[in-house]
């Protein structure tokens, strides 16, 4: 074996090396994005939020989504509010712990996102959409269709 084989032989066994150390960095950079990002779904799933009335009369928890996981309603609240009242207050409060259900997944999510994403816009569909925008898109949707009948 002449020199400039041997010297190509090696040449191209050391590219194969870098190649193999490079793609044990991606996967290693792989795995620890992958565990954080399941630590972080961990951490959303997670998430709960309470509202109560100021008397503590009628409590809604929610999950990390908003739904309604949870009512409380003590016999006080009964004879305090009419049926319809109650029923007010269980929207507004599911509401309210709703919002600081987003508040609470913004604030863990916020660091894993690339920065000027707003993540409470984000986790509510809206992305950079400015209210405007999306007052504009309802007004349109309300629109009748070209060509239909009033």
């Amino acid at each position: 074996m002449t020199d400039a084989v041997l010297q190509d032989a090696l040449d191209r066994e050391g590219a194969v090396t870098e190649y193999r150390a490079r793609v044990d960095e991606l996967l290693g950079e792989y795995r620890r994005g992958r565990e954080q990002l399941a630590g972080l779904h961990r951490t959303l799933r997670s998430i709960t939020a309470t509202a109560s009335t100021p008397d503590g009369s009628v409590s809604a928890t929610v999950g990390p989504r908003g739904t309604l996981t949870g009512l409380t309603i003590t016999e006080q609240a009964y004879q305090r509010f009419t049926p319809a009242e109650l029923a007010e207050q269980i929207v507004r409060l599911a509401g309210q712990a709703a919002a600081s259900a987003v508040a609470k997944a913004g604030a863990v999510l916020a660091p894993a996102l690339p920065s000027g994403v707003d993540p409470e816009a984000l986790l509510l569909g809206t992305g950079d959409l400015s209210p405007a925008e999306i007052r504009a898109g309802d007004d349109r949707a309300a629109e009748p269709a070209e060509g239909a009948s009033r």
